[in-house]
């Protein structure tokens, strides 16, 4: 039975750059397309939908442009009778409280008559007085069974037409209301005109017929006109589904658990609202087809995506392949350059590996031919050492023996001398624990101090020299054989090439919290401006145009190694500093860091 390690090992086996190039680009490419298919499906989608919107948009306006037009012609009408000179002299007559009589109401009726012709939508029209008496039709009704808030609309339009909604007698009619106001009685309210108009006249829709011929959509198409109050006035559902969709907001509404575009119309005559509908499947019909394209799309693409990745990732990983072969060849016949064969296919970056692959193989072959090198020269070199070893106990036994024969002759001045070369050797050469690591400047000053010794041997007379050394600071830790070069350099280009006697001086002090400074001082020749600049820039290691022989070497070492024991400018302090001036003398010194308590040399 397989365990997990088999199943593991034999993933690993198959876990190669191709498979990896074959699977990532086959799953990018789906997911591509896939996101542009559903972008595609979505965009057409909302295409589609805007297009129906946009269709029963039209549709909305131009039956709210209809609807508006019969509404005008009724507040036409209607204008024309409030303002009739029999109408209003009848209801002037009652307004000064002469009531009219039979005929004079009988005569009402042929006005009535001859002004409904016009229009074959009213289905009545009732004129009051405002005492509540009903003029015309001939009965004694009383206005009080049309409703407050209706008197009250009439009276808020101050003679315009009030279009109230629903007949509440008759529900197959709409009520509409007109206050009159009498012209021969400066515009003062005379009586009201009630006007009842069938709910057939105001459809917009021609027949069913003639709706699939105009528009093949309109048969699906539901109509929905309401009053001031989201009572239908005119609809193609029942009460109750009307209110729903009137009780609802937004461009989709639902109904009966089918989604609809919806439209909305406010009318500009009446505070009427006029309610659009198609069903969002009908808006969409081409949706499904689209899916299906989409799909078959997708899936013959991906076919040939994968049909194609594969010998396009095989191109790509063969060179890799090939490197892999000469790098696994590396560890058993020696580090070989790979042969750059013509390959059509290679991409630049591709060459380039091979290209630095062959550089680092040189360059390995080469760094191996030099270390096999420096391994024999190290062991030459430790064997002469070791044949060697004798060498400085026979330089200092002689030495010593120097001394003790120049004390017995009393030569002490030369016996002194030797004294100093013997410590001075000793100091430079010993094989101390600490060599080339840091000393005090105690011991800096004990080696300069051996040197001058030597020094003064040679010149006698003509070299004075002075240590001034704060005791505080003798036990400060030091990079070894820092300060005698610079003694060095000042007898050699300071007082050496002076006529007369010079000195030197070595000052170590304190000039600022934290730090110590030492200063080498000689009263020689000194230097003028240009030639300073020019050893400040031999020290920096900046070429000089026209060297000079020795100059600045001691100074730049000391430089250097200030700068790589004191790596941070805040611990050396500036470096060495130079202050100089023609025929009075040189002082150089630099400042190191005073380590705190129990830092210092143990």
């Amino acid at each position: 039975m397989r365990t997990w390690a088999d199943r593991i090992n034999n993933l690993r086996e198959i876990n190669t750059l191709r498979n990896q190039i074959f699977v990532g680009f086959t799953l990018t490419m789906i997911l591509v397309l896939v996101f542009a298919g559903a972008f595609i499906y979505g965009e057409v989608s909302v295409l589609l939908k805007q297009s129906a919107e946009k269709h029963i948009q039209q549709t909305a306006i131009q039956a709210n442009g209809r609807l508006d037009v019969l509404l005008k012609q009724i507040d036409s009408l209607t204008t024309q009778v409030v303002t009739d000179s029999y109408v209003q002299k009848l209801l002037l007559k009652e307004a000064k409280g002469m009531p009219s009589n039979f005929n004079e109401r009988q005569s009402l009726l042929q006005i009535a008559n001859n002004y409904m012709a016009y229009s074959s939508g009213i289905s009545s029209l009732e004129l009051y007085t405002l005492d509540n008496r009903r003029l015309f039709p001939l009965d004694d009704s009383s206005i009080k069974r049309i409703s407050m808030n209706a008197l009250t609309q009439a009276d808020e339009k101050k003679g315009r037409i009030a279009w109230v909604g629903i007949d509440p007698r008759v529900s197959d009619s709409v009520l509409a209301i007109r206050r009159i106001n009498l012209l021969d009685n400066s515009y003062l309210p005379g009586g009201y005109l009630v006007v009842h108009v069938y709910r057939e006249y105001f459809n917009m829709y021609e027949s069913e017929t003639e709706k699939e011929e105009k528009n093949p959509f309109r048969s699906r198409e539901l109509m929905l006109l309401s009053d001031s109050e989201g009572n239908p006035i005119i609809s193609d559902l029942d009460d109750e589904a009307a209110k729903s969709v009137l009780a609802q907001t937004g461009s989709t509404v639902t109904l009966e658990q089918e989604s609809m575009l919806a439209v909305r119309q406010q009318s500009k005559v009446a505070d009427w609202k006029l309610v659009l509908l198609m069903p969002v499947e009908a808006a969409t019909e081409g949706i499904s087809v689209l899916r299906t394209a989409i799909f078959v799309s997708i899936g013959i693409a991906a076919l040939a995506f994968l049909l194609l990745t594969l010998p396009l990732s095989t191109m790509i990983t063969r060179p890799i392949q090939q490197l892999m072969r000469s790098m696994r060849r590396a560890r058993f016949g020696g580090l070989r350059v790979i042969p750059d064969g013509r390959n059509y296919f290679r991409t630049l970056e591709i060459n380039e590996l091979n290209n630095t692959y062959n550089q680092m193989v040189t360059h390995m072959n080469e760094l191996i031919q030099v270390v096999y090198e420096k391994e024999i020269t190290q062991s030459r070199t430790e064997l002469k050492a070791l044949q060697a070893q004798i060498n400085p106990h026979f330089l200092f036994n002689t030495l010593e023996a120097f001394y003790w024969s120049l004390e017995e002759k009393e030569e002490s001045e030369l016996a002194q001398t030797i004294l100093a070369m013997s410590g001075l050797f000793r100091y430079v050469i010993g094989s101390a624990a600490d060599n080339d690591e840091r000393v005090t400047i105690r011991d800096e000053l004990e080696h300069a101090q051996r040197y001058l010794q030597i020094m003064k041997m040679r010149l006698i007379d003509r070299l004075h020299w002075f240590i001034e050394a704060d005791e505080q600071l003798l036990q400060v830790p030091i990079p070894k054989l820092i300060i005698q070069p610079l003694v060095e350099n000042a007898i050699l280009h300071g007082v050496e090439s002076r006529i007369s006697p010079g000195s030197v001086t070595i000052r170590v002090f304190s000039a600022k919290p934290g730090f110590a400074t030492i200063a080498v001082i000689d009263d020689g020749v000194g230097m003028d401006g240009e030639a300073l600049n020019k050893l400040m820039q031999s020290i920096e290691g900046v070429p000089s145009q026209e060297p000079k022989k020795g100059a600045g070497v001691a100074m730049s070492n000391v430089q250097r190694r200030l700068k790589l024991y004191y790596p941070n400018t805040n611990e050396r302090g500036s470096g060495l500093q130079i202050d100089s001036k023609a025929g009075a003398g040189t002082t150089v010194s630099f400042d190191i860091t005073i380590p705190p308590e129990g830092d210092g040399l143990s």
